[in-house]
């Protein structure tokens, strides 16, 4: 036996957080370094072949609160590998104050839906007003504007730029509860068009100070700003002061059931935003009076879109004529596909099988040779056919075992040893890229201590955080960011002619 093979696995450990790619070309796997001390082993390098397939998802996959913590995603994108893929968004809504008093004589001025996309903050233009005029009181100020572009996966210029109509929708169906199980595929009833906004893709940030002291009367993060309409709110919210309707959470909620966000177009990009951060204001006037004198000051409530509600992706595809299509029309898991499809939000995934005859051959070097294996990785190469593209490549994958309700030992073995990542990139920037993904634990026990053999499923995103713990421990093998990471590409699968084929490297060492 390999001197020293077992202080490999002595290491106990839990892993931190989401795996991710790193863009850099590879380092010796030190995984296996313990084994070359004093001359103690010597390496040996072999690739085989794989059996890669594509595995349908269905288009579907869970969206719910558990799933959009803190990530949610709006737009559509349409390219001719993939298809059509558009995002729209549902969300319940609470109140600041239940039983609110609004006063005498309320009246609303304006209402606001907020939302907060991730944007570039390295990329900022900023504009100053020094004759602004600061409308309530016809205040002398100056106003601070700082544009940032969002972060957009897609197409971010289409005539010279790419615009969105978002359209906020009042729904029609009781949304449950954050605990409910809810596909991306799942439909809602909307009706009422509560507001609009054509957005050019930036959000800004407004600072704004007044003239003769300097001091801020508004400051306003980053944000999109969507009018709503002024009389819904007011028959809906103020004028049911004092109703049974606004007297909790649990009667709001049935009264006002939600809001569905979406955009009208089929093509652009896609953007993320943070759910939990989102909030109507609604801002009025009612009457105050103080020693005989009665003014009509401005103030704001807000229904919020917090932790607390329901949150729901809805995602809709069309493949129509599209390669991946195709390609799963003709999936053959038995004898592996030349192309490999992944794609987030519940587009397809990628199988991976070790063929039974290379199987017994490392079996056999492992009884009859004393071969060790010190490291294993699954290889995949992008496509330069289909996939020649300029768009970003996913970062982050998952990968599990096929039927295996855990993460791969791999995650809690050796998921903290110097060097180790599940999954590696490389030339993410560049045509073609590659991927490792590391199962030298699973293999060698499936080599050496005849562990059930089971093929791989990888997909498109993280394993996620658990947000209730505070060490940084993961939410489960089957909590991951899919459900909000908008990426694809297309693989190298099985294809004897192409020397980017899927193939397993494996390395091991003999005395």
């Amino acid at each position: 036996m390999v001197k020293n093979i077992k202080k490999l696995f002595n290491i106990s450990l839990v892993v931190l957080g989401s795996i991710l790619l790193l863009n850099c070309e590879p380092e010796a796997d030190n995984l296996g370094e313990q084994l070359f001390l004093d001359g103690a082993a010597q390496s040996n390098e072999e690739f085989f072949d794989l059996i890669a397939y594509n595995i349908n998802n269905g288009d579907k996959v869970r969206s719910d609160a558990a799933r959009l913590q803190n990530n949610a995603v709006l737009g559509a994108f349409t390219e001719p590998v993939f298809g059509k893929q558009k995002a729209s968004y549902i969300t319940q809504l609470r109140m600041q104050t239940y039983n609110p008093d609004f006063g005498t004589n309320p009246v609303v001025d304006s209402v606001v839906l907020v939302l907060r996309p991730v944007y570039a903050t390295d990329s900022v233009t900023t504009t100053t007003n020094d004759g602004f005029v600061y409308p309530d009181g016809d205040v002398a100020a100056k106003l601070d504007k700082n544009t940032y572009p969002v972060r957009k996966y897609g197409k971010t210029k289409i005539n010279g730029k790419t615009i969105f109509n978002i359209r906020v929708h009042e729904v029609n169906d009781f949304l449950k509860s954050t605990v409910d199980s809810v596909y991306s595929d799942a439909t809602y009833n909307y009706t009422t068009l509560l507001g609009s906004k054509v957005f050019d893709g930036t959000v800004s940030s407004v600072k704004i100070t007044k003239d003769s002291d300097n001091s801020e009367i508004l400051t306003r993060d980053a944000s999109i700003r969507i009018k709503l309409d002024n009389s819904f709110f007011k028959t809906k919210i103020i004028d049911k002061q004092g109703s049974m309707d606004l007297k909790d959470a649990a009667g709001f909620i049935r009264y006002f059931k939600g809001i569905r966000i979406s955009v009208d177009e089929n093509d652009g990009y896609l953007f993320g935003f943070t759910p939990n951060s989102g909030e109507i204001v609604m801002y009025y006037k009612n009457d105050k009076t103080e020693n005989g004198v009665t003014t009509r000051p401005q103030t704001s409530f807000k229904l919020t879109m917090g932790s607390d509600n329901v949150h729901i992706g809805q995602y809709e595809y069309d493949r129509a004529g599209t390669a991946l299509q195709a390609a799963l029309a003709t999936s053959n898991e038995n004898t592996g596909d030349p192309k490999l499809f992944a794609q987030g939000m519940g587009g397809p995934g990628i199988g991976i099988k070790i063929s039974p005859a290379d199987v017994a051959k490392l079996k056999d070097r492992y009884q009859n040779k004393k071969a060790g294996i010190i490291s294993a990785k699954i290889r995949l190469y992008s496509d330069t056919e289909l996939w020649d593209n300029s768009y970003d490549k996913p970062s982050i994958f998952t990968m599990l075992q096929k039927n295996v309700n855990a993460f791969l030992p791999e995650m809690t073995v050796l998921g903290q040893a110097n060097g180790f990542s599940l999954v590696k990139g490389y030339d993410l920037d560049k045509n073609p890229a590659y991927y490792d993904f590391t199962i030298t634990k699973t293999l060698k026990d499936l080599i050496e201590t005849e562990a059930p053999k089971n093929d791989y499923i990888i997909n498109i995103g993280s394993f996620t955080l658990d947000p209730n713990s505070t060490t940084g421990a993961l939410a489960g093998y089957n909590f991951t960011s899919n459900a909000f990471t908008p990426t694809r590409i297309v693989l190298v699968g099985t294809n004897t002619d192409n020397t980017n084929r899927a193939r397993l490297r494996v390395t091991y060492g003999t005395k």
